[in-house]
């Protein structure tokens, strides 16, 4: 399984999750294999500025991603990963490597909730 993560810095396993999704500079790919160890580490830095909807979700598929772990992201987003087959937990916030430990041992709420501002600005 590739797990997907919009990452502050380039660290790695030791950056902070980026709380904004679609202002993530970073994404942090996570291979883990069936008994859940981590198998590959992979950093990319997003390529492209004042992206289209859609562009970073198609982006992320492109790199082989199954899951998207992250702190808040938009409804429209939610729904783009959806429709790639993505699966997206929302919510999440700390240190990589601690998050993933944490979903790879089911401890992480499965929600995919559109994050407050996309609420606050009136998106679906």
């Amino acid at each position: 399984m590739r797990i997907a993560i919009p990452s502050k810095t380039a660290e790695g396993l030791f950056a902070e999750v980026e709380e904004h999704f679609g202002k993530a500079r970073y994404f942090t790919f996570v291979d883990v294999n069936d008994v859940g160890e981590l198998v590959a580490i992979d950093v990319e830095e997003v390529d492209f500025e004042g992206h289209a909807p859609g562009q970073i979700p198609s982006w992320i598929k492109s790199k082989g991603a199954d899951v998207v772990l992250t702190g808040g992201m938009g409804h429209r987003a939610i729904d783009f990963f959806n429709s790639l087959g993505i699966k997206v937990i929302t919510g999440v916030s700390g240190v990589i490597k601690d998050v993933v430990k944490n979903f790879v041992e089911g401890r992480l709420k499965e929600q995919a909730e559109p994050c407050k501002e996309s609420k606050s600005h009136a998106h679906p």
